[in-house]
């Protein structure tokens, strides 16, 4: 690169821009790979969740390349009302890492995070965040909640919103449509037709 900055009147300035053009192409390629690579593995946890009977969505956190914890729905089984996706893959990435504090690890989920899970983030110093769906009811964006809050948050992520969300509303407008079919969410919702 010194030799091209040198030498940049005979042409090779124009070569090392160019080199340096493809090599961020690439590496801009090659990231976004892998963040489709992680949110497929969030979808993954949706569908396992879908299959014990709760909400399709998924989580996954990861760090330095490496999945350190992940999760699916889990309300119901768990009789918890905080077991949410992205709660389950923080607890779990705390454990492994024998800490709370998560600093660089990013979020991958399949649904627009609610105040609870993005506060949880903060907390734990998530760096960014990529979701799916949008949740116009209660995801902390698109309910207009995040503009009234932000100022009480003393860590900022990253946010990147419509990953793969083609696919994550699919699962979720399946899911609600099966049930409603069944009547069970409007009896007081899931519980009723999972006997809990």
């Amino acid at each position: 690169m010194d030799r091209a900055f040198d030498y940049g009147s005979k042409g090779w300035g124009f070569e090392s821009l160019q080199v340096r053009f493809i090599f961020t192409f690439w590496l801009k390629k090659t990231m976004k790979k892998g963040v489709v690579h992680f949110m497929k593995k969030a979808l993954a946890q949706a569908v396992a969740a879908e299959k014990r009977g709760e909400v399709p969505v998924g989580a996954v956190l990861v760090r330095d390349g490496r999945v350190i914890g992940r999760g699916g729905n889990t309300p119901i089984a768990n009789c918890d009302p905080s077991a949410h996706a992205e709660i389950e893959a923080l607890r779990r990435a705390g454990e492994k890492t024998g800490s709370y504090r998560l600093n660089g690890a990013e979020m991958y989920v399949t649904l627009e995070p609610c105040l609870m899970c993005y506060g949880a983030m903060v907390q734990a110093r998530i760096a960014k965040l990529y979701y799916g769906a949008d949740d116009a009811k209660n995801g902390i964006f698109s309910s207009g909640v995040f503009d009234n809050v932000k100022h009480v948050f003393n860590h900022r992520i990253a946010v990147e919103a419509g990953l793969l969300a083609g696919q994550a509303s699919e699962l979720l407008t399946g899911f609600f449509q099966a049930r409603r079919g069944a009547g069970a969410v409007e009896r007081d919702g899931l519980e009723n037709r999972y006997g809990g």
